[in-house]
């Protein structure tokens, strides 16, 4: 029997841990359905751990049979969906190129703190360039260089060549650079290009439009 998943998400103009397993979920091409809790009301939280042990999004629902298997963290779900979808090839497949992309995936996954708070996601908008602190001038640099470094690597068009788990984890660092204009090489910027060209970043696009211009938080 073929597994039923179920993906909870938050509000898609700013939840960018929500993000990185849409684009995961969307390129195994599985179906799924999409459980959207809008964010930052008063019965979201209760919402949330409804369907979440952590009591945050996003939210992996499995259904095998009359099994179901809940995954919270943005990353374990990448992973799951990597294990249960070799298919889809959400990781290099040279060990050696895999395990750096897996460090890619875990720096951002557990850094950059004070980019996100300075830079937080807003997808369907443009924002001034504010001014950014050291600190957050320093993990731009860090996120710059690194896709740089990946880019020059691997030929193919993504930071590994196809499309992986790393590019999904810094999906949402690519819209927060267009959203508040931030300068970048020009390989950076045609990377960026074709990660705002993907149709699943398309329909995020259009659905984070919807939300915002009904004037979400």
């Amino acid at each position: 029997m073929t597994a039923r998943y179920t993906l909870v998400l938050g509000s898609k103009n700013v939840s960018s841990w929500s993000l990185r397993p849409y684009l995961a979920m969307r390129a195994t091409g599985a179906p799924f359905e999409e459980v959207l809790i809008r964010l930052h009301l008063p019965d979201s939280k209760a919402k949330i751990l409804a369907r979440s042990p952590a009591g945050k999004v996003p939210v992996l629902e499995i259904r095998d049979g009359e099994r179901t298997t809940v995954v919270w963290d943005s990353l374990a779900i990448c992973e799951t969906l990597a294990e249960r979808h070799p298919e889809a090839r959400l990781w290099p497949d040279d060990p050696a190129t895999r395990a750096v992309a897996r460090a890619y995936a875990a720096e951002m996954h557990s850094g950059f703190a004070e980019l996100r708070q300075t830079l937080s996601m807003d997808f369907a908008r443009m924002r001034p360039t504010p001014a950014l602190p050291p600190a957050v001038e320093a993990q731009v640099a860090r996120i710059l260089d690194a896709w740089s470094e990946a880019l020059a690597r691997h030929p193919g068009g993504f930071l590994f060549g196809r499309l992986s788990i790393a590019d999904c984890m810094y999906g949402p660092v690519v819209s927060r650079l267009r959203t508040y204009a931030i300068a970048v090489p020009p390989a950076v910027g045609a990377y960026c290009g074709r990660m705002m060209a993907l149709p699943a970043m398309q329909d995020w696009m259009a659905a984070a439009k919807i939300e915002a211009d009904a004037g979400w938080e």
